[in-house]
């Protein structure tokens, strides 16, 4: 009779499994770095309107998140996203009057629900709704701009952070294209602005590629760059689409400082990101069905 080489611990019927190694959850280090980011700004600079103002925006998203969650899904939902959008909302827009924080939240997180193509969200909540308010309600609401302060010890921290954060989730690409094409276009609209202005001196050429190129090294970019154009949920699957994106990005915003808008960032991306995740989706499903029609043809 063979014996059996099984360990007497490995069959016992009350044997105790070993616990398992609880893992640090992911969807938490965008908030945690972004809160990060709010307290540094506001402990050196004082960046918001007011506590309640921000705390009324993050309390909205979580609210609007969890109920739309429930009635269209019947889960709870994981709270991440709703406390980045509440909290994107609270600094990037000013106001003296509490509801447009209130109605921004709720705009952002319901477009998520709303305006789906095939399954998913077209446009990054927050963008979506910054961009909604600053084009309607531009009386009310104005964006975060001057009041943050370019010191470049704060400015270096962040990206420092930041760049480590956004290598581990795998999207620094995004970054690297979309800052690598500001700078160019900062250099191309430099160059246009001093044509137009009759021709500049070296020392004017150079001033005015700075002042170009001065508003991405502002914490509002930092946070453009790091949150709303690095969206998982609304950006491109394909390594190659997000560079592609993210280049195409830059080149609408140009197009549009040249215009003297202000809100160039914000707009570029409501325009061309949905456009590049309805190509993407559209072609992901035609591509899909493609067999299942090939396969019908032949029977």
């Amino acid at each position: 009779m063979q014996q059996s080489t099984a360990s007497p611990t490995a069959t016992a019927p009350n044997a105790t499994l070993a616990p398992r190694k609880r893992s640090f959850d992911s969807r938490y280090i965008a908030p945690i770095f972004i809160t990060a980011i709010l307290l540094v700004a506001q402990l050196s600079f004082s960046v918001l309107e007011s506590y309640p103002r921000t705390l009324l925006a993050i309390a909205t998203s979580i609210l609007v998140e969890a109920i739309l969650s429930r009635a269209f899904t019947g889960k709870w939902p994981h709270l991440a996203s709703a406390y980045i959008s509440g909290i994107s909302v609270g600094i990037l827009i000013r106001s003296p009057e509490y509801w447009p924080y209130a109605l921004c939240a709720a705009i952002a997180i319901t477009s998520k629900y709303v305006i789906r193509y095939k399954g998913r969200h077209l446009w990054n909540p927050s963008n979506f709704a910054i961009s909604f308010m600053l084009f309607f309600a531009a009386e009310a609401v104005a964006p975060l701009n001057v009041q943050w302060d370019n010191r470049p010890w704060a400015m270096m921290v962040i990206w420092f952070v930041g760049s480590i954060i956004i290598w581990n989730l795998r999207r620094f690409h995004i970054c690297a294209t979309y800052i690598a094409s500001f700078l160019c276009f900062a250099l191309l609209r430099a160059a246009i602005l001093n044509h137009w202005g009759g021709g500049m001196d070296s020392t004017m050429a150079w001033h005015q590629f700075q002042t170009e190129l001065a508003p991405i090294t502002g914490p509002v970019y930092q946070l453009f760059i790091f949150f709303m154009i690095t969206d998982p949920k609304t950006t491109v699957k394909s390594k190659r689409g997000q560079c592609a994106v993210a280049f195409a990005v830059a080149a609408v915003e140009m197009i549009l400082r040249l215009n003297q808008n202000i809100h160039a960032p914000y707009y570029a991306l409501f325009l061309v990101g949905p456009i590049a995740n309805f190509i993407e989706i559209w072609w992901t499903s035609r591509r899909n069905n493609a067999p299942a029609t090939a396969s019908l043809a032949v029977n």
